[in-house]
């Protein structure tokens, strides 16, 4: 099989597209054929070297990822034999070494959904670890038809699926993105009202589109002065959701931590919604984790929601890898053998 490999943490021209053994399946495991894979922010920072990585670093050389998609075709001892030659998808889980960026990938049988007839392999990645995160999200506040949402990140992969979640429940939607491309994307989604994070006048075309409704959630994926903007489009007693920072590494950008104070005069509430109270609401630990990715592709294969990706093929994971850290995609990015 072809996989990609790093030999060395590094920039994205590290990542090498190889000739590799093909990997057989342990006990409880399965292998699968992978017609996707997907690529997370979290990659790059562990390609790099980032030691604050929040999966650690791999012992090198590795084969990164941690999505797959395809089709069973292979059986390690003990595995029930139904799985072979079914459709599926997994996400590996925080500890496992990845493996997806590869022709052929090794997945606990535990870890596997098997795709509903119409679910392509590509939405399907989109759905199991953004979709499930989305979800999550979603899960600490109830939208309706009185709602103003604001997502400062509408045109990436969970964004494009808060707005469209937000649609769905009636609540009015103020997407952000940078550029025309992904403002354009944002508007097709749905949105009431998409604009350009990048104008520095967006916070007052905001309030003039809508007519001096105020914000009532903002799903805070950027952080930075975008926002600390956003927020301040909050009537009192609204929601400020975070759950990242993608805007780091641009001026202004880094995560936003409103002073306490602050926030009290205005009377909103800020909580980071990822991790163990993320998971609580959907019954904990690795049964929370199972019951959002069920939920997340129930969604996607009933046409609720439609993933945003962009594809890049298998051998050219080092391109993606540069035009996620630039800002430069729309959607989930995902290699295509």
């Amino acid at each position: 099989m072809h996989a990609i490999r790093l030999h060395a943490f590094g920039p994205a021209e590290n990542l090498r597209h190889e000739r590799a053994e093909d990997p057989v399946p342990g006990p409880g495991q399965v292998r699968v054929a992978v017609a996707a894979a997907g690529v997370h922010l979290v990659d790059t920072t562990q390609r790099a070297g980032d030691p604050g990585n929040p999966y650690g670093l791999p012992e090198l050389p590795a084969v990164p990822g941690r999505e797959v998609a395809g089709t069973v075709d292979a059986l390690g001892e003990g595995t029930d034999p139904r799985w072979l030659g079914r459709r599926v998808v997994a996400h590996l889980g925080r500890t496992a070494p990845g493996g997806g960026y590869a022709e052929l990938a090794i997945v606990d049988a535990a870890r596997l959904h098997e795709l509903p007839d119409g679910l392509a392999e590509d939405h399907a990645i989109a759905m199991i670890g953004t979709g499930r995160t989305a979800l999550g999200i979603l899960g600490f506040t109830e939208l309706g038809e009185d709602d103003v949402v604001v997502v400062p990140a509408a045109a990436g992969g969970i964004g494009s699926l808060l707005v469209q979640y937000a649609r769905n429940a009636g609540a009015t939607v103020v997407g952000l993105a940078g550029g025309p491309a992904k403002v354009a994307h944002v508007g097709a989604l749905g949105a009431d009202v998409a604009l350009d994070y990048d104008d520095p006048e967006w916070a007052e075309r905001a309030r003039t589109a809508l007519w001096g409704r105020a914000a009532t959630v903002v799903f805070d994926g950027v952080g930075g002065a975008v926002a600390r903007a956003a927020v301040d489009l909050l009537a009192p007693g609204g929601l400020h959701l975070v759950f990242g920072w993608s805007a780091r590494g641009t001026v202004g950008a880094g995560p936003w931590e409103p002073e306490p104070a602050w926030l009290a005069e205005r009377g909103v509430t800020s909580r980071n919604v990822l991790g163990p109270a993320m998971l609580e609401r959907f019954g904990g630990g690795e049964t929370g984790l199972r019951r959002l990715e069920e939920l997340s592709l129930a969604d996607a294969a009933a046409g609720r929601v439609v993933p945003a990706v962009q594809r890049f093929p298998l051998a050219e994971a080092a391109a993606a890898h540069r035009a996620l850290e630039s800002r430069g995609t729309i959607g989930k990015v995902v290699l295509v053998p």
